[in-house]
């Protein structure tokens, strides 16, 4: 499995959270979004720390906005995790890397 953070689509994102054998995190992010910039090194060091054992995506909200509503995506960033294909947990703004990963505790195995 690859440790980058992948973009996802309206059309690539129902497969690939129901395709994966391993918990899915997805941060809806926009290019004008100061703290999304800031989550990106985060994301690429959790992505790379939980290689095996965790996909990590994001979506650009702006060229995606049916999906940011289906999910009541409000502010970016959000982060959605996925487990076995159902959302688990929804996070609004930016966190500290501590922060995101204790919140990923108890789904990554």
């Amino acid at each position: 499995m690859s440790s980058a953070v992948l973009d996802l689509t309206e059309s690539s994102f129902g497969e690939e959270i129901a395709g994966s054998a391993v918990p899915v995190l997805v941060e809806f992010w926009a290019h004008w979004c100061p703290p999304c910039r800031a989550m990106a090194p985060i994301l690429h060091s959790l992505a790379t720390e939980f290689d095996d054992r965790l996909r990590v995506y994001k979506v650009d909200a702006d060229k995606n906005p049916d999906l940011a509503r289906r999910y009541e995506v409000a502010a970016v960033p959000s982060l959605l995790l996925f487990h076995e294909g159902e959302l688990v947990r929804k996070m609004t703004g930016a966190r500290s890397r501590a922060q995101l990963r204790a919140d990923l505790e108890g789904v990554i195995s």
